[in-house]
């Protein structure tokens, strides 16, 4: 009786080892894991570039909707204005990318040229956002003017290529090399100069001559 219960005591010890013991099949599944650093998950911030690839291949892009305009290719525009296009322009107007269309090809001014420099690019993966200058020359009340400003597009990533979907220019406004400029210390856009309209208050004095008395 003795020996049968030493035995079913081994037994069990044995028992319990084994069952400490990990699987070595290697069917087994096996418990992974992995440590994921946190800033893997943070969006890395949008910066702006100015030089490199990027902003060659959206100046390509900036000088391919400038060509359009200026020889009234509709098609050629067609290939860089999204369908959802909203376009403001200088003085306000908005307009979509059909309107823009009628309103290119029925200019019949031969003096048109427009000219667009891209200065930052900023990516925010399938959106990008462009930043430059333009200098726009055409006819107001039959006199040639020429418009000189800065620009914002927002393009949207479209199967390989890129279409805008936003569009706003803004005039930078010049004075008379005769008036005084006030200056700012503030840093400009794109380093171009802000030109005030200047100190528009006069002194005007008055001299009040009195009579001699009698």
């Amino acid at each position: 009786m003795i020996r049968i219960s030493a035995a079913a005591t081994l037994l069990l010890c044995c028992s319990a080892v084994f069952a400490q013991v990990p699987s070595t099949d290697p069917a087994s599944p096996q418990p992974v894991t992995q440590a994921v650093p946190a800033a893997a998950n943070a969006a890395a911030p949008a910066v702006a570039t100015t030089e490199g690839k990027t902003v060659a291949e959206f100046q390509k892009i900036e000088d391919a909707w400038s060509d359009a305009e200026n020889r009234k290719d509709q098609y050629a525009l067609e290939l860089v204005l999204s369908p959802l296009l909203v376009d403001i322009s200088a003085s306000g107007d908005i307009t979509n990318r059909n309107q823009q269309l009628v309103l290119v090809m029925n200019n019949d001014d031969k003096s048109l040229n427009l000219d667009q420099k891209v200065i930052t690019v900023r990516l925010l993966g399938d959106i990008a956002v462009t930043n430059g200058t333009y200098t726009f020359r055409h006819k107001v009340n039959g006199s040639e003017v020429e418009e000189k400003g800065v620009f914002t597009h927002v393009f949207e990533r479209v199967r390989s290529g890129w279409l805008c979907t936003n569009s706003q220019r803004t005039v930078l406004r010049t004075e008379s090399t005769a008036k005084s400029r006030k200056t700012s210390t503030a840093q400009e856009p794109f380093h171009i100069p802000f030109f005030s309209r200047g100190d528009k208050s006069t002194t005007s004095t008055t001299t009040t001559t009195t009579p001699p008395q009698q």
